[in-house]
């Protein structure tokens, strides 16, 4: 996996506690290189620090999200929503907050690359789903909409995966999140709007008036065929 983060106590940490469990760590320092690295490098997740010389974690993760789909972490020292709803927004798949604790770390880095593992799925669970003109192929992680590819983060895949498989049916916004990123998870049930909304800007021909991702006020969401 790839962490990038400049400051070199917390980004030894990372890596030391993250290669104890097993992993291969590479480390950058600059925004600029690891976001050269993350595009050239072949890595299941990414540690992304969000205040970094060259590039800040924001810009990487947008950069990033239309090229690659393995999970994407942001570390974050600022304790406000709107940083954690900015970086979610602009594709990230979880945060952690510093000062945190490496088990945490840990545990939250296997949760992301369990659930992008399940997400794969073994060979004989292979599935392709076409409603309305939005096509999901579980085992390439493709989707297309209306004839077009589109490239979706991991969590809005799942998402969207999830309440096309159950199409018609409304789910809260907790057993989405719990259904989603797991009853272990470790986070906030704000985020299941944000990706809502994301998976809108994606597959919807007018976002703002959705026709397939609806809301139902008071109870939660569905995918309406």
């Amino acid at each position: 996996m790839l962490i990038v983060e400049d400051d070199d106590d917390i980004a030894s940490i990372e890596k030391d506690y993250l290669e104890v469990s097993g992993y291969q760590v590479t480390v950058e320092e600059n925004g600029t290189a690891g976001l050269t690295e993350a595009l050239t490098g072949d890595y299941d997740l990414i540690l992304l620090d969000v205040m970094l010389p060259g590039m800040d974690g924001f810009q990487i993760v947008r950069k990033l999200r239309d090229k690659v789909d393995i999970p994407i972490m942001m570390v974050t020292a600022k304790r406000t929503d709107i940083d954690k709803i900015r970086g979610l927004g602009f594709g990230a798949d979880d945060y952690i907050e510093k000062p945190f604790s490496p088990g945490v770390l840990v545990a939250k880095v296997k949760s992301q690359l369990a659930q992008y593992e399940r997400l794969k799925g073994k060979p004989e669970d292979r599935k392709r789903i076409t409603i309305s003109g939005i096509t999901l192929e579980s085992d390439t992680h493709r989707i297309w909409v209306r004839g077009e590819e589109k490239v979706l983060p991991n969590k809005e895949f799942q998402l969207l995966e999830f309440l096309m498989v159950h199409a018609d049916v409304v789910y809260s916004r907790e057993t989405l999140y719990t259904r989603i990123w797991g009853m272990d998870s470790l986070g906030n049930t704000a985020t299941v709007p944000v990706h809502i909304n994301r998976l809108r800007e994606a597959v919807e021909e007018d976002p703002a008036n959705p026709r397939h991702i609806l809301t139902i006020w008071g109870v939660g969401y569905k995918f309406k065929p």
